[in-house]
C-alpha cells in the first residue's frame, strides 16, 4: 500500500465542510497557493477547508521518494492521504495529477478543476510540419532536462519566467513567485527531471469524456505554456462535461497575476455546484 504525504489544512470552520485539494505544478510547491488562500471570501469557509498538499519530492514531502515517479503512484500516495471524498484544484502538472485522481479514484473526487493545464501539453506537428496540437515546443523542455544536468535552481528560475510572461505585471509575478516557493527546499534533480517527463509523456486527450464529476477547466489567455489556441481543441474531448473561463491578459498562473477575479470565478463556482 502507497504511504501517506504530510498535508495542511486552512479555513476548516465545521466537520461537514468539503475539503478542497490543491495541488501545485511542476518544480514548484503549494505554497504557490498562499494569496489565493488569504483571498477566499468568508462565505467560502462556511461550506468549504482547504487542504494543500506536496507532491511526493516536493516542499514539505521532498524526501517523500516514489519509485517510478508516475502520476499512478504519486495518486495511490494522495489517496491514501486524503480518506474523505473532495473537491481537487490542480494547476498545471497538478491539473494533470487532479484528472487521474478523478479517473481512477472517482469515488474520493467531488469535483475537478484544472487550472492552466491540459490534457496534452506538448506541441504536436504532422505531415510538412502542420500543426495540429498547440503546446510546449518539444526542444524547450529538452533544454530544461539539459539544464537540470547543470543548474536546478536556475533552470527553475527560467520556468517561473516562462510562467510569467504575457502577464501585465511579469517582474512582481516572478518575483511573488519565487518568494513564496523558496521558503522550502527545492527538489533534487531527479525529481525534478522525472516529474518533468510526466509533462512530456501524458496524454488525457480521450479520457476526458469519461470524468463524470462536476469539471471546471481555468486558463490564461497570453500564457505560454498552454496557448490559447489549444483551448478550443481540448474543449472538442470535454465541452458535454464541463464548464470553462478564461482570464483576458493572464499568464500560466492567473491566481498569482488576476487574484481577485481568479478567487471570485473560483469560489462562485464551487459554491453554486457544492454549497449545502
Amino acid at each position: 500500500m502507497a504511504e501517506t504525504l504530510k498535508f495542511s489544512t486552512y479555513h476548516q470552520s465545521n466537520k461537514q465542510s468539503i475539503p478542497v485539494v490543491f495541488l501545485h505544478g511542476w518544480g514548484l510547491n503549494s505554497a504557490v497557493w498562499q494569496p489565493l488562500l488569504d483571498n477566499l471570501p468568508s462565505s467560502f469557509s462556511d461550506c468549504f477547508h482547504v487542504i494543500t498538499i506536496d507532491l511526493p519530492g516536493f516542499g514539505l514531502n521532498v524526501n517523500k521518494k516514489i519509485t517510478p515517479y508516475s502520476l499512478t503512484n504519486i495518486c495511490q500516495h494522495i489517496a491514501n492521504t486524503i480518506d474523505q471524498p473532495a473537491i481537487y484544484v490542480g494547476w498545471s502538472l497538478g491539473g494533470l495529477v487532479a484528472t487521474e485522481m478523478s479517473l481512477t479514484y472517482p469515488e474520493k473526487v467531488l469535483g475537478l478543476i484544472t487550472v492552466a493545464s491540459s490534457p496534452r501539453f506538448v506541441e504536436e506537428r504532422a505531415v510538412e510540419n502542420k500543426l495540429v496540437w498547440p503546446g510546449i515546443k518539444p526542444h524547450v523542455l529538452d533544454v530544461f532536462h539539459q539544464q537540470l544536468k547543470v543548474d536546478a535552481k536556475k533552470t527553475i528560475n527560467g520556468f517561473l519566467k516562462l510562467q510569467a510572461m504575457g502577464s501585465p505585471h511579469v517582474r512582481h509575478d516572478i518575483k511573488q513567485i519565487s518568494q513564496l516557493v523558496f521558503q522550502h527546499e527545492m527538489a533534487n534533480k531527479i525529481t525534478l527531471d522525472e516529474s518533468l517527463m510526466l509533462l512530456e509523456s501524458s496524454d488525457y486527450r480521450i479520457q476526458l469524456s469519461d470524468i463524470s464529476q462536476p469539471f471546471l477547466r481555468l486558463y490564461g489567455s497570453a500564457d505560454s505554456l498552454v496557448p490559447k489556441s489549444v483551448i478550443t481543441h481540448i474543449t472538442k474531448f470535454s465541452e458535454k462535461n464541463s464548464d470553462e473561463y478564461i482570464f483576458e491578459k493572464a499568464s500560466h498562473a492567473p491566481f498569482i497575476s488576476h487574484l481577485d477575479d481568479f478567487t471570485e470565478v473560483l469560489s462562485t463556482w464551487l459554491l453554486t455546484q457544492f454549497s449545502r
